[in-house]
């Protein structure tokens, strides 16, 4: 595939994260210009995406906006990925219970994916985009999703991890086994200023496999407030955890109580 078309495909999936982010109708040139588009590479992507029936457009008003169809690409996803929707009222709980930014952690290869996410309600907090990936050595849930691998496929991973990393961001074997063997005694993961300088994370394993990947629940935010929570908090993961697993071979939602 030559290189203008890989471009070309990497600007039309912006332009499609664009509308998710800003949720209103736009023009060619404010798209161009928050994109940083030159405006006859944005008109050519916005009239293909409108021909395959993508995005609609208003003449009058000269605005673009997507169509059901983008929301039929993946309305399939969240049962294929989630069943019958445990594993989301347990994070929705979670949040509830909290007000602190919450996910739901998958393996992707050498990377952490923030499958599911909650953002915090509280004043101080941290964004973290969903589907955003970073290394697994990198965060508190990478960690945990490499729990259960045997030292030989771990080895590997994190030589590939590291790779994928800043030189100051890269870790040894030693430090991540080190980390891998808390887990396991604990049951549950705990970092302060991993990935974001400044936050903490807590994270309980997941009984439940997500497309054949082990997955986790998480909640994060400022390093003071966790702490000063931190018993109450992971009380409440734990008993998060324990309902999906329960629930799990029912195959049938529940709600959760605190």
């Amino acid at each position: 595939m030559q290189a203008h078309q890989v471009k070309s495909a990497m600007r039309a999936l912006e332009i499609l994260e664009y509308f998710k982010l800003n949720q209103q109708r736009r023009s060619m040139s404010e798209i161009a210009a928050d994109l940083g588009y030159p405006q006859s590479s944005a008109t050519v992507l916005l009239k293909t995406l409108i021909t395959l029936g993508y995005l609609s457009y208003d003449r009058g008003e000269r605005a673009y906006f997507p169509t059901p169809k983008v929301t039929a690409l993946g309305d399939w996803i969240p049962m294929a990925l989630f069943g019958s929707g445990t594993i989301l009222e347990a994070l929705r709980d979670v949040h509830a219970a909290t007000g602190e930014g919450v996910f739901i952690g998958t393996r992707n290869d050498i990377y952490l994916q923030y499958t599911r996410t909650i953002e915090s309600i509280h004043a101080l907090r941290f964004h973290i985009d969903e589907g955003s990936i970073v290394p697994l050595t990198r965060s508190a849930a990478g960690w945990m999703l490499l729990s259960d691998l045997p030292r030989d496929r771990l080895d590997k991973l994190v030589r590939r991890a590291n790779i994928a990393c800043k030189v100051s961001e890269r870790v040894s074997l030693k430090e991540i086994e080190a980390r891998i063997a808390e887990i396991r005694e604990k049951g549950y993961a705990h970092a302060q200023d991993v990935p974001l300088e400044g936050g903490s994370t807590i994270v309980v394993p997941l009984s439940a496999r997500i497309q054949g990947q082990p997955a986790c629940l998480a909640l994060g935010g400022v390093t003071q407030r966790i702490n000063d929570n931190f018993d109450r908090y992971l009380t409440i993961m734990k008993t998060a955890a324990a309902f999906v697993a329960e629930a799990e071979p029912f195959n049938s939602p529940i709600r959760i109580e605190f």
